[in-house]
């Protein structure tokens, strides 16, 4: 997807001289995980024909929830960098409206829209305006942000919270220097500076805890405990956004730090796979606190002549066969494109068997209508299809005839199982795949270079093709495989392995470079030593070594 990005709404030549302004919708886009947006915001998101994005930049929720081409309006910051004032943003989200031209325009706001984020101004100016709009709440980061640095805002030592905006000259501060109030802080670091130096002269204890966290709720926060002593030292290398807690409940971040603890919090992992067939990876990998990379290894193209597959469907319609066997997403994507392709759907599986190799493969089968009668109760393979497939029966089977679309370089060993079993196999290539072309620069270079803190590899080929398109990964880089013969494939080109997958599976593997995460946390904890991602401890001994 490719958002046109302005910071200013494009106007179009009227065709009249009066034009229906589009409706506004002010959506919360919550603190910075898109997982915790709401539905609400989510449906909005996918009708918007201009979206007026905020101070932090938003671009990938656009391109997660956005339609093809949707407009992009900068309402952060000016031409020249500056930001936005309150009363330049209302003007700016009442010109879009108007040359919406009757569409909606998103205002899609940090956090929650009527939490320190302008929602007064904005909304008034578009009732003056005669523009209609929509208001949908989003979690907002005061709430939020804490509670994923591992601290409750209350106590019954601090039963009380007072939300501050930093920049806020005419703040009572004498009335927050209890230590039995919580005290929460947001703004730019210069104003959080400011503010806290405040709070102390307003009488707040010098070791009163602070927690300092900066880009909260991401896989890229991070939090620091001082006191209100020492917080200026600390604030000088503080970026935004922030967020700041005062009080008693700072000191339960030890025992309750739940996000920036997890396994492979803050790695950055490299998928060797495309990004259709990544999804449920870099899911498991996000719940574990990483974020992924995918470089595509292999493009997937038709086959070089249509007729065999052409024929093989056909034959399908005509009750030629008594299963299909798909073995891949790519599979199920061929079959349906040649359906389409002769005006068929669904339906014309009626009456036939349906095998798929495991869960991925099934729910795009799923997806299409088609529920799969047959999927792997153990190893998700080739070998666990084998395990599960029934041996023809003349008896029980009118029909001893098989259809398998697969790649053209796909083993032998299905369909000598079931050739074993006495079925009749049409092994038919529905699709070609073929090396991808060589990733960027950059990202050659940070595979070469050791910014990768792990790489997990689910076949022989995303080895291959991997080292041929972008080089080996650096040593320092953790090597997880799916099985003995990815793990094979990755030492015959010098790679150690780091981690195998108990068994053959994307899920499995994740959780398998979970366990080795756990485990360097572990030896950490016994050696007294902090928690060191493989990507910095490498950065850390090239700066020894100098």
């Amino acid at each position: 997807m490719s958002p046109t990005r302005s910071t200013e709404p494009t106007t179009k030549t009227p065709r009249q001289n009066s034009r229906p302004a589009g409706r506004v919708a002010f959506v919360g886009a919550g603190p910075g995980d898109a997982g915790l947006m709401t539905v609400r915001s989510v449906e909005f998101l996918a009708k918007a024909d201009v979206v007026v994005i905020d101070q932090v930049a938003r671009e990938e929720v656009v391109a997660r929830y956005c339609p093809e081409g949707v407009e992009v309006v900068d309402a952060g910051h000016g031409d020249h960098g500056q930001p936005l004032t309150h009363a330049m943003r209302a003007k700016l989200v009442v010109k879009a409206a108007k040359a919406a031209n009757g569409g909606l325009v998103v205002r899609l706001m940090d956090g929650d829209p009527g939490t320190f984020n302008g929602l007064a101004e904005e909304a008034l100016a578009c009732q003056k305006a005669g523009i209609g709009f929509d208001i949908v709440p989003g979690v907002s980061a005061v709430s939020a942000v804490p509670a994923y640095a591992g601290i409750p805002l209350t106590s019954s030592s601090s039963p009380a919270v007072h939300v501050i905006a930093a920049n806020d000259r005419s703040v009572d501060w004498s009335a927050s220097a209890t230590e039995s109030v919580t005290v929460v802080l947001l703004g730019a670091p210069d104003d959080l500076t400011t503010a806290l130096g405040k709070l102390l002269a307003a009488g707040r204890s010098e070791s009163s805890p602070v927690a300092l966290t900066e880009r909260g709720t991401t896989i890229r926060q991070s939090t620091r405990v001082t006191t209100l002593g020492e917080v200026a030292k600390v604030m000088k290398t503080v970026e935004f956004p922030a967020l700041a807690v005062v009080g008693s409940t700072v000191a339960l971040r030890e025992q309750l730090s739940w996000f920036e603890t997890k396994p492979l919090f803050g790695w950055n992992v490299l998928v060797p796979r495309t990004k259709e067939q990544s999804g449920s990876t870099i899911s498991r990998l996000e719940s574990y606190g990483a974020t992924a990379e995918v470089v595509p290894t292999i493009s997937v193209e038709p086959p070089r002549t249509p007729q065999q597959m052409e024929r093989a469907v056909k034959g399908l319609v005509t009750g030629r066969y008594e299963w299909i066997g798909f073995t891949s997403v790519n599979a199920v994507k061929a079959v349906r494109e040649k359906f389409e392709e002769f005006g068929l759907d669904a339906r014309a599986f009626a009456g036939l068997k349906v095998a798929a190799v495991g869960g991925v493969t099934a729910d795009a089968l799923r997806e299409w209508g088609i529920v799969p009668d047959l999927v792997p109760s153990g190893e998700k393979s080739a070998n666990g299809l084998l395990a599960d497939w029934p041996p023809f029966d003349e008896v029980l089977d009118p029909i001893n005839r098989v259809f398998l679309p697969r790649a053209d370089i796909a083993t032998d060993t299905l369909v000598a199982g079931l050739v074993e079993m006495g079925w009749e196999v049409d092994d038919v290539t529905a699709y070609r795949t073929v090396r991808a072309a060589p990733p960027a620069a950059e990202i050659r270079e940070a595979i070469k270079g050791g910014q990768f803190d792990a790489a997990v590899f689910t076949s022989s080929s995303t080895v291959r093709n991997l080292v041929g398109i972008a080089g080996k990964p650096h040593p320092s880089t953790v090597i997880a495989c799916i099985g003995p013969a990815t793990a094979k494939a990755a030492e015959e080109h010098g790679l150690r392995v780091d981690v195998l997958a108990p068994e053959a599976s994307s899920d499995s593997l994740v959780d398998a470079l979970a366990d080795y995460g756990l485990g360097l946390a572990a030896a950490a904890a016994e050696a007294g030593e902090a928690v060191v991602r493989p990507s910095a401890k490498k950065a850390a001994s090239r700066r020894r070594a100098k």
